[in-house]
């Protein structure tokens, strides 16, 4: 080991483990972490529903943590907009999602084009 790798040592070290430092905004972290989720299950198609519901509580705790980082000794401003951001694009892709599936459905045509493609294929596997 060389001097310039080793840790400091005599009486003027400190270490950061005593110091208390700036915490990170749990409504943020929160936020990040149902965006994530929120927009996974949005994309699975499966659990739009679930994913539209994480999302909207993932753009509270969104604009909490932001105002929870405005604090003096609070971090946690970048997670707060990653969270929300995540999170408005799981409520965007679930909304539009919901949207095209309506459309989907009330439209008559496309519902017996889908229902004729389903009994062919039952056809060809019997």
């Amino acid at each position: 080991m060389t001097a310039a790798s080793e840790p400091a040592r005599g009486a003027g070290s400190q270490t950061h483990r005593g110091a208390t430092g700036a915490k990170t905004s749990a409504a943020a972290t929160f936020a990040l972490v149902f965006g994530v989720s929120g927009l996974i299950s949005v994309l699975t198609a499966i659990l739009a529903w679930l994913g539209l519901v994480l999302g909207i509580i993932g753009i509270i705790l969104g604009i909490v943590g932001l105002k929870m980082a405005a604090r003096p000794g609070v971090t946690g401003r970048g997670v707060a907009i990653g969270g929300l951001v995540l999170s408005i694009l799981a409520v965007l892709i679930g909304l539009g999602l919901a949207a095209g599936i309506t459309t989907f459905i009330n439209n008559e045509g496309a519902v017996d084009r889908l229902q004729q493609q389903v009994d062919d294929l039952r056809d060809k596997l019997d």
